[in-house]
């Protein structure tokens, strides 16, 4: 039983879930493909088929001809076996190309299907705060691949399956024929000898390939915790080498990997038991048709042709009988990357649940009817309804400079993220200014991969930008010693200092020159003499820009022409107020007068 955001499902209903998303594929604009690369698949595996009957029919003609001694036809045979080898040649290539052609395609419209549903309406932020899937980026890379690919080759193994159980079939009925045992006439012998043998041996791999399919899922979730811990590892790095913590870390991922190679043991004890019968089933199925024909043929009433025809033909339908049972393994670990990404797609509908299921109602984004910013009647709650910031009504000018304090814990951060829309639990209204750009400065600034350039610029592209307004920017931001090195590309979150990002995000925003302004501890790794260049620049710069900056630090006031004060009493949740905390009265009235601010305080 998987859990995705506190709802429990079960694996059939995970993998039908899945097979529902995957079978998407054949509708929408990859109809078309889709139908067209399976349908060459299919009659690829139709081409195997017919050319696997001519090659057992080829056996009879040879031996044949090698019980009488017929030159002329042995030469024939050979000339014959090679066409069919040429054959079979060009439709295995055509088959591959078909198959992996259609994995790819299937794979990458279940990518780019799973990606759109994770940005889609801020669901990756979103994730990434609630108890939920693990792994998404795994889910959506490599459980999709395995999913896709073991779901083809599935797929192909049991049209196969069938296609020549059912052709050698009727090759062993009229081949083999009837056979007198005791005076009792058994019509069809090798074929009811087949259909025993293939149920007795596919039953014993059943009975020990079924614990297999839940250790392979629990290794592969083992797989998927071991990537996880390194990659948290490697995210980190800086700060488990400044604490020390390399010996802990050291501990935490050799233990992660002993779990998982403990998965994997049991993994290999099934997957042995396995291959013994498999093994000895390999040789034995082999002798059986053969030991089963012997009379017949000692009688005379066989040729040696029909009799390794007929043995032919019984290897192929006891192998294709056997197919699942033989891929159990195979099967096993497309259940368990079906169901993850199945849990994955559940997870994204689930979150939208839960967007809206607190108090009913989620935060309202709407525009704005001028150019001011407005919450009305804003609450804002936890993803499990618990009211971090009680109803406040405020409204923030165009050009406004607005800092927001308050206690650990009262919700500043969260406010700031429901105004970027990223936040929607709560009730009431945020009514933004129409098509205004906004920009987000958190603590730690996003630097994409790629040229120092395209850091400055993003997310605009950068062509109404020149090289000497970016000069010019990075010579005041302190930041003039990077312009050789600006069209380099690089990891450059790697290789800046915490207050060399600050002071890029500063240049960002300074180049861009965005509308709204939401900075989040965004002078944190500054110095003070930094900090005041920065934001005396924010004023100069951006005077008509609005600006809603989150921070703690003394000394921001002067640079804010208002405050917002939340406060928590008592334990419960938060109430917003206005006010300039640590100001004479003189101050507080200067920060609050228009004719001196610029602004028309409502």
């Amino acid at each position: 039983m998987d859990e995705t955001l506190g709802v429990a499902v079960n694996a059939p209903a995970l993998i039908r879930r899945f097979v529902k998303l995957a079978a998407g594929f054949w509708s929408g604009p990859t109809k078309r493909i889709a139908t067209l690369l399976s349908g060459s698949f299919l009659l690829c595996l139709l081409l195997s088929m017919l050319l696997a009957i001519g090659v057992n029919r080829w056996s009879k003609y040879f031996f044949d001809a090698l019980e009488r001694k017929d030159l002329h036809a042995i030469y024939w045979s050979i000339a014959l076996v090679s066409m069919l080898a040429l054959g079979t040649a060009l439709a295995a290539v055509a088959l591959i190309q078909s198959r992996m052609r259609l994995q790819l395609r299937w794979r990458q419209w279940l990518t780019e299907t799973l990606i759109s549903k994770w940005l889609e309406n801020r669901r990756f932020y979103q994730l990434s705060i609630l108890p939920s899937v693990d792994n998404p980026e795994a889910r959506m890379a490599e459980d999709g691949r395995v999913s896709v690919e073991l779901l083809v080759d599935l797929s192909g193994g049991i049209i196969n399956t069938v296609l020549l159980s059912v052709s050698f079939i009727v090759v062993l009925w009229f081949v083999g024929g009837s056979i007198s045992f005791g005076g009792l006439v058994i019509p069809g012998y090798l074929v009811i000898a087949v259909i025993l043998y293939t149920s007795f041996t596919s039953f014993c791999m059943y009975k020990l390939g079924r614990p297999l399919v839940a250790k392979v899922e629990a290794k592969s979730e083992g797989e998927g915790n071991f990537r996880y811990s390194l990659t948290r590892t490697r995210e980190n790095a800086e700060a488990i080498a400044l604490i020390g913590g390399d010996e802990d870390e050291r501990r935490m991922l050799t233990n992660s990997f002993a779990d998982l190679a403990q998965r994997w043991l049991a993994v290999i004890s099934k997957q042995t038991r396995m291959m013994f019968l498999s093994s000895g089933n390999n040789v034995l199925a082999a002798a059986v048709p053969l030991l089963l024909g012997a009379p017949k043929y000692l009688a005379g009433e066989m040729s040696l042709g029909d009799l390794m025809q007929a043995a032919a033909a019984f290897a192929q339908v006891q192998t294709a009988m056997n197919w699942l049972a033989d891929n159990a393994l195979f099967l096993a670990n497309w259940s368990a990357s079906a169901r993850r990404v199945a849990a994955l797609d559940l997870a994204f509908s689930e979150l939208d649940k839960l967007v809206s299921a607190t108090g009913g109602n989620a935060i309202s984004l709407e525009d704005s009817p001028d150019e001011a910013l407005y919450l009305i009647a804003l609450a804002i709650s936890q993803h499990d309804g618990k009211i971090m910031l009680g109803e406040s009504t405020v409204r923030i000018e165009a050009g406004e400079k607005v800092l927001v304090k308050g206690d650990s814990g009262s919700g500043k951060s969260t406010l700031i993220r429901a105004i970027a829309g990223l936040w929607p639990w709560g009730t009431g209204h945020i009514q933004r200014p129409v098509n205004a750009r906004f920009a987000f400065m958190p603590q730690r600034p996003y630097i994409p991969l790629g040229s120092l350039h395209a850091a400055l610029t993003y997310p605009e592209d950068g062509t109404a930008i020149t090289q000497d307004d970016i000069a010019n920017i990075m010579t005041e931001c302190a930041l003039e010693h990077l312009m050789p090195q600006l069209e380099e590309e690089a990891n450059w979150a790697g290789i800046l200092s915490g207050g060399e990002q600050q002071r890029l995000a500063f240049a960002r925003v300074f180049l861009n020159r965005p509308d709204v302004i939401i900075m989040d501890e965004a002078t944190s790794a500054l110095d003070e003499l930094s900090q005041k260049r920065m934001m005396e620049m924010m004023g100069e710069k951006l005077a008509s820009s609005m600006v809603i900056h989150v921070a703690h630090r003394p000394g921001l006031e002067r640079y804010h022409s208002r405050e917002l004060v939340l406060k928590r009493e008592s334990g419960g949740p938060a109430v917003m107020e206005e006010g300039i905390q640590g100001k004479s009265r003189w101050e507080k009235w200067f920060f609050s007068n228009p004719f001196f601010t610029g602004t028309d305080k409502q």
